[in-house]
């Protein structure tokens, strides 16, 4: 029996899961995430007190590779939020006076992909912990672009090129050296790449190891097109925010 979107042909764009007995599950909602990273920033201190007295959440970070660097990652749920509270927020003193590097803006969308029991936790939560984390203060944030040839792979060898990938990011999570955001952000990305990744560490170096064991994969050695910029932050100021709230209940 057809489902109700092949019998029409409409494009069912809610996110994917299965319970625990294996019925597919769904939820048409998703967390957009944005870092914007700005120079000639030299009162962090200002921008500390002006982000304490907004509203929305956030993570601040220092600029590893510009002494007078910073970056700013927020989200939402709504994207108007990035073009009206948020672009409101950054019109005046003192944001309005930095200087916007916009080579490394990075927009993307939280994603299923079609396994996750909790789709709330996948799509809101886990990404919003990871970002505000006190004991994970180094985040390493990069945008990248697969080869078309991916694409035109069958979908198992796509499934076991993903996977190689999904095994070594899990190794590194398991021995608590870092874990990762992933964003999807094609057709929202200045340079039409497809992914935003986020990499969240206790220290820096095992994120810098974390990308090197990738480069020997698959995906990353064949079907990669492009990777980077890299943004490298350190966290000094964070307010979560902006968890899952079920209508039913808030």
């Amino acid at each position: 029996m057809k489902t109700e979107t092949e019998s029409t042909g409409i494009p069912d764009l809610s996110e994917k899961g299965r319970d625990a007995s294996g019925r597919v599950i769904s939820m048409n909602r998703r967390l957009f995430m944005q870092l914007l990273v700005f120079g000639r920033a030299r009162d962090e201190e200002t921008l500390v007190a002006a982000l304490e007295s907004a509203a929305f959440p956030a993570t601040l970070y220092r600029d590893v590779n510009d002494p007078h660097g910073v970056g700013l990652l927020t989200w939402n749920e709504q994207p108007a939020f990035f073009v009206g509270e948020l672009r409101a927020f950054l019109r005046r003193a003192p944001f309005a006076d930095l200087k916007l590097k916009p080579a490394f803006t990075m927009l993307g969308r939280t994603y299923s992909i079609g396994y996750e029991a909790d789709l709330p936790h996948v799509l809101f939560n886990r990404p919003i912990q990871r970002a505000t984390q006190p004991e994970t203060p180094w985040h390493v944030w990069y945008p990248l672009r697969r080869k078309g040839a991916f694409e035109k792979l069958p979908p198992a060898e796509q499934r076991d090129i993903l996977s190689e990938h999904g095994t070594l990011g899990a190794r590194f999570s398991a021995g608590e050296f870092g874990n990762d955001i992933r964003l999807d952000c094609r057709g929202i990305d200045a340079n039409d790449n497809d992914f935003v990744i986020g990499l969240i560490g206790k220290e820096l170096f095992p994120l810098s190891a974390m990308v090197q064991a990738m480069r020997k994969t698959r995906q990353t050695s064949e079907y990669l097109e492009r990777l980077g910029p890299f943004f490298v932050g350190h966290a000094i100021w964070r307010r979560a925010g902006g968890f899952y709230m079920d209508p039913a209940t808030s």
